[in-house]
């Protein structure tokens, strides 16, 4: 029950921080018996789409001349994931970095891709916790024979 517990406590400050939104609980609402994966195959998805997209963000403004139009349709792809999954904070931030890259800032989009990374890896490390957790619930209620 301590991983229950420990999960309870995470999922709350997930919450309460401003990482997750009310979506990410419409997400878990999908789960049900014929899909008990769910949720972690979507995060799961959402991690390793958003490394790939903070990726290529920091190799397109890493160019001499930065193609703003390119960087911003990345920036939209990771707004719309996030958005997806609840990620709160990590959608907001995209919200800020589209406006730097619509006014061609590229000091403004490095500043917020700072941000983004920052917020997302915190996330992504609180969702890797919370699949861990999952788990242990999960094997305490329904022990190997």
């Amino acid at each position: 029950m301590a991983a229950a517990m420990q999960l309870n406590t995470l999922m709350s400050n997930m919450f309460a921080t401003g990482l997750l939104d009310d979506q990410f609980q419409q997400l878990q609402m999908l789960q049900d018996p014929s899909a008990p994966d769910f949720v972690a195959e979507v995060v799961t998805l959402f991690c390793e789409d958003g490394e790939r997209i903070i990726g290529e963000l920091a190799k397109l403004l890493d160019k001499p001349a930065v193609d703003f139009d390119k960087v911003d349709a990345f920036v939209h792809q990771l707004k719309g994931s996030s958005a997806s999954v609840g990620a709160q904070r990590v959608k907001n931030t995209c919200i800020q970095f589209r406006e730097f890259c619509q006014g061609k800032s590229r000091d403004g989009c490095l500043k917020t891709l700072d941000a983004v990374r920052n917020d997302f890896y915190d996330l992504r490390s609180k969702f890797q916790t919370m699949l861990q957790l999952e788990q242990q619930v999960q094997a305490s209620f329904y022990p190997k024979q």
